[in-house]
């Protein structure tokens, strides 16, 4: 596994940039939450955990602003269902989305 950078929060993504590629994980605040919609990760990236890695820079960004997660990118979602411990972080009005087939 190659050395990566540190994840960069800007005002609208967490990211990951190197050799010219950037994954990245798109967010806006609104209100009480936090919307994850899109999460991209180039071919460079993969294998290295650098989606991973996104999803838990902006969960841990997440609850230290003390916001819920609104995950409507597919990705993020994903992660999410996984691992019941964070369902709590999910607004109330997306819980039933983890557990959806």
């Amino acid at each position: 596994m190659t050395d990566l950078p540190d994840v960069v929060r800007t005002d609208s993504q967490f990211e990951i940039r190197l050799d010219g590629a950037v994954a990245f994980a798109e967010y806006r605040v609104k209100g009480d939450s936090i919307i994850f919609p899109h999460t991209v990760v180039p071919d460079a990236f993969a294998g290295q955990g650098v989606g991973k890695r996104l999803v838990e820079a902006g969960l841990a960004y997440a609850k230290a602003q003390d916001l819920l997660v609104r995950p409507h990118c597919p990705f993020f979602r994903a992660y999410i269902a996984k691992r019941p411990e964070l369902h709590a972080t999910v607004h109330p009005d997306e819980r039933a989305a983890l557990t959806a087939a």
